[in-house]
């Protein structure tokens, strides 16, 4: 890998913690002259996200086809998967680049190279990745080899989720693949496509293309992004697994944010342990497409950082759990589609 400064952005894991004293709004969202109190800041590494040194992972499978059953630790999917020898929960987390190990039970591997970073995440930085490598990640019928992957300590969520988490599953690892999540049933349906079928392939469960609707994606960075409308307002939102809410920017325009009825304040914890404040409350009428998502659950709570920290445009927030088990969905991050089942 060389030398490097890297940063595993934006946010591996948004875990909401505590509900703490309520925000009353009384029976209507805030108006122009009632703004929402203004939040502190993503607090995220000075220096912008460069391309990942990490390549795509080889992978190998007596079949290419798999229904893996998770649990759920919150709002969080456990996925079980067996790093080397060593076997138990990851986390699914498409905020988070590529594989990332947890400290505690992995710091007796060789460090792969020295390198200067940070991993940024949505309540602060910490720095020390402490970059290693499997021989071998196994998930499903799927092999992963010579995987590259950063430690980091996870011991706040282990704690807060009262189970033992080995590390998380990120976007890298799923680039050649459909994925379908059932939030209902707690499966997950994968599907490596191959060269040959990169065009063709299509799910089973696509065949009536009355019972879903497609969206396209944007995959970029190691990141799911998605348009969505409000009013005239173009937003670009993250798809994260790793996040259990859904979050929105208080910069926004007013004729957004008067849509929120806020109702209580939040803390926020990141991957690093720290707590911020947020708001949360619902948002109406935002659009994919052509689809509806009345009253989302969001947080509220400012982005500016994830812009200085992004490579590309600002982002407006990020879609997790309130977005993701509202329906089955699923993920062709071949030909970047989206599925929504009705």
């Amino acid at each position: 890998m060389g030398n490097a400064r890297r940063t595993i952005w934006p946010c591996i894991l948004l875990l909401l913690l505590v509900t703490g004293s309520s925000y009353s709004t009384g029976d209507h969202a805030p108006g122009p002259k009632s703004k929402l109190p203004a939040l502190p800041a993503f607090t995220f590494p000075p220096a912008r996200v460069q391309a990942s040194p990490y390549l795509e992972p080889v992978v190998t499978t007596d079949s290419p086809t798999a229904v893996i059953h998770f649990r759920r630790a919150g709002n969080l999917i456990l996925i079980k998967a067996k790093a080397d020898t060593t076997e138990g929960y990851f986390i699914l987390d498409t905020g988070a680049p590529y594989l990332v190990l947890n400290m505690t039970y992995f710091r007796d591997y060789p460090a792969a190279a020295e390198m200067e970073g940070v991993q940024g995440g949505i309540t602060g930085a910490t720095h020390s990745l402490n970059p290693t490598k499997v021989a071998r990640l196994a998930l499903g019928p799927f092999t992963y080899h010579q995987m590259e992957a950063d430690r980091i300590q996870l011991g706040h969520i282990e704690d807060n989720k009262g189970v033992k988490i080995l590390g998380l599953l990120g976007m890298r690892l799923f680039v050649r693949f459909e994925m379908i999540i059932d939030y209902a049933n707690n499966l997950i349906h994968l599907h490596l496509i191959g060269k040959k079928e990169s065009k063709t392939y299509r799910n089973g469960m696509l065949k009536d293309e009355a019972a879903y609707t497609t969206y396209p994606i944007v995959v970029r960075e190691d990141k799911i992004m998605v348009k969505a409308t409000f009013g005239n307002k173009t937003l670009t939102f993250i798809i994260d697994t790793g996040a259990e809410s859904n979050v929105i920017d208080s910069r926004l325009p007013n004729a957004i944010l008067e849509t929120i009825r806020v109702n209580r304040r939040v803390k926020l914890t990141g991957n690093g342990g720290q707590k911020v404040d947020a708001l949360y409350g619902d948002l109406s009428n935002l659009k994919i497409g052509n689809s509806n998502f009345a009253n989302l659950p969001v947080l509220v709570t400012n982005l500016e950082k994830m812009c200085s920290a992004y490579n590309t445009n600002c982002l407006d927030g990020m879609l997790g759990f309130d977005f993701l088990s509202q329906h089955k969905i699923g993920f062709n991050f071949v030909s970047r589609k989206m599925y929504i089942w009705k």
